[in-house]
């Protein structure tokens, strides 16, 4: 089997909760060297407490979204400690945090403050609202963004309250966001040299994900809106429907896929239908069309309508999580993997959602606090026992 595609590229992560963990997780699902930096005086990352599922110092939240991370303690409060960071940067092909955009160059975590030490060193940070602005120094959370990127006003019914999607969307995709951008630095430092500053933040990538939206609202004054049954914006029918005993979603994205949707209905009249042939006739008259359509779905049962519809109408059932973890087409993506632990024995996660050709992720469970820095100090950086030690009294690690 060949070698994994980020074998040999070696990242120092100063990591926390979600977004950055979850970006580092996937370089090192494909086999980048990821060592989670930790403040030893703390007890490191504050995801290793979060509930449920805790033990002293782990959790499964945490090991959810660190695994194959390396632990290295180190205190930057110290000038031991500072130094030991200048050594380690030396021999690394990134520096990647995720904290406040203010911090980085107040700890001396970007590229001006280490670019002496390796001018090829790409030094990347994920925080809420990036490094310049107004806002750089305020905390950024997934559902403050989901907020205020507009995200909230546009999810739920339209006479509900707004409302958050049920997962951390802005976290996962800004961290996804920061690990392409890391990935692009080191393209260039390779080709150059030259690292840099990489700067990603939660707000920028959630409201670049409004895209045609912010289009059409820019060019035609369209303001986007909830629409019933988490219907599409503007593509008719493309929404959930009740059926007999659920539910089921139904998007009819090209207009093949309405015509086969009114002949497994049984209605190829509407085909011809000048209400309904086209996108526009059909977005202008919903209010017709989706009571219609809302009385077929209510005949039959979600199974029913699945093997009535499946490989004509791009259809799903509306799963909950166990359901959709329990998905046949994931155990044959390779996408329920188990991952072995010194203390639960085998935790079964997601797996990387990359699949690279003739090479196969080698799973690890994220390390316990500082676990591997007296490895991480003598392989790097060739530290002996003595050296170590004295680290250790001047409180660095």
């Amino acid at each position: 089997m060949a070698e994994l595609p980020l074998a040999g590229v070696r990242i120092l992560a100063f990591t926390q909760l979600g977004a950055g963990p979850y970006a580092m997780m996937l370089l090192g699902d494909l086999g980048a060297e990821v060592v989670k930096v930790e403040d030893p005086t703390t007890g490191g990352d504050e995801a290793r407490h979060v509930p449920p599922g805790t033990i002293p110092g782990d959790s499964l939240y945490f090991q959810a979204l660190n695994r194959n991370a390396r632990s290295l303690t180190l205190n930057l409060r110290v000038p031991e400690g500072r130094a030991l960071l200048r050594r380690l940067v030396r021999v690394c092909d990134a520096l990647y945090c995720n904290m406040r955009g203010d911090l980085p160059a107040r700890l001396g975590l970007d590229y001006a403050s280490l670019c002496k030490e390796n001018r090829r060193l790409v030094c990347c940070s994920l925080s809420g609202f990036g490094k310049t602005g107004p806002r750089a120094s305020e905390p950024g959370y997934d559902f403050l963004v989901q907020a205020l990127a507009g995200f909230m006003s546009l999810t739920g019914e339209p006479d509900s309250v707004p409302q958050r999607c049920g997962v951390s969307v802005a976290d996962f995709a800004g961290g996804l966001m920061s690990a392409v951008g890391l990935l692009a630095g080191i393209v260039r430092a390779r080709t150059t040299g030259v690292g840099g500053d990489v700067d990603v933040s939660l707000l920028d990538t959630a409201v670049s994900m409004l895209n045609y939206m912010a289009t059409w609202w820019f060019r035609l004054g369209h303001r986007p809106q909830r629409f019933a049954h988490g219907a599409h914006q503007s593509v008719v029918p493309a929404q959930t429907f009740a059926t007999r005993d659920g539910y089921v979603v139904v998007m009819c994205m090209k207009e093949k896929f309405w015509q086969e949707l009114c002949l497994c209905l049984g209605r190829p009249e509407w085909i011809a239908d000048p209400r309904f042939s086209t996108f526009a006739d059909r977005f202008a008259h919903r209010e017709e069309l989706l009571p219609l359509l809302e009385r077929e779905f209510a005949q039959r049962t979600t199974q029913e309508w699945l093997e009535l519809l499946t490989g004509r109408v791009p259809c799903a059932p509306v799963n909950d999580v166990p359901a959709a973890l329990a998905e046949a087409q994931l155990v044959a993506r390779e996408m329920i993997v188990d991952v072995p632990h010194p203390h639960w024995g085998t935790l079964r996660e997601v797996g990387c959602p990359i699949k690279v050709a003739d090479v196969r992720p080698d799973y690890r469970p994220a390390s316990r606090c500082g676990a591997d820095t007296v490895e991480i100090l003598q392989r790097w950086l060739g530290l002996s026992d003595p050296e170590i030690e004295a680290l250790r009294r001047a409180q660095a690690i």
